[in-house]
């Protein structure tokens, strides 16, 4: 995943693998041991995502 994402198709794929690690790490955890540690990295994660969206967004729009 360190590669440039140059065209919307790769951007897409990008989303799709970000979301499903985000998935993944979630079906890990056990809700009876999730510390506010595991719920701040989910949150962060969330962030990424978004910011990503955010910028592919603007890139497509130049």
């Amino acid at each position: 995943m360190g590669n440039a994402v140059q065209n919307q198709e790769q951007q897409i794929t990008y989303l799709k693998e970000r979301l499903n690690m985000f998935l993944q790490v979630i079906d890990t955890m056990d809700p009876e041991e999730v510390e506010l540690e595991d719920v701040d990295r989910l949150l962060s994660m969330l962030d990424e995502l978004e910011l990503k969206c955010t910028q592919f967004q603007n890139d497509d729009v130049k």
